[in-house]
């Protein structure tokens, strides 16, 4: 079943999305990441924190072996997306301070995340 994936929605991009755009083992996953970050590069809606970018630069040339140069011009394209300062290491904190409906991130089996009103959930947070 395809799930179709909405970046209509102020949406926070964890650094698995970001690592998956140079992931050639997986070029599923890439496309879809890819797909997923234009979509709210057009729309200006995606979110990504200072601590992703960081991840990602140290992923990528660490696991992925993609070069510096690459890693850090990559880093400079993420961060056209609005940046969040992240003075936490909690991503979902994070995403719910920049009023995102939406986290994709790659393992959503901590469920929900709700803060105050148990009724309400703040921050959806959306496999992919």
């Amino acid at each position: 079943m395809t799930v179709k994936r909405s970046t209509s929605v102020r949406s926070f991009f964890d650094t698995n999305v970001l690592i998956y755009t140079d992931d050639h083992d997986a070029p599923d996953k890439r496309d879809e990441a890819l797909e997923l970050l234009a979509g709210a590069r057009r729309g200006g809606t995606g979110v990504v924190s200072t601590q992703i970018l960081q991840e990602y630069f140290v992923v990528a040339t660490r696991k992925l072996g993609v070069s510096a140069t690459i890693a850090r011009r990559k880093v400079e394209l993420f961060a056209r997306f609005n940046v969040v300062l992240v003075d936490l290491p909690d991503i979902l904190v994070a995403a719910e301070r920049s009023s995102c409906r939406v986290l994709y991130s790659e393992d959503p089996a901590g469920g929900p995340f709700v803060r105050g009103d148990q009724n309400r959930q703040s921050v959806r947070l959306t496999g992919w």
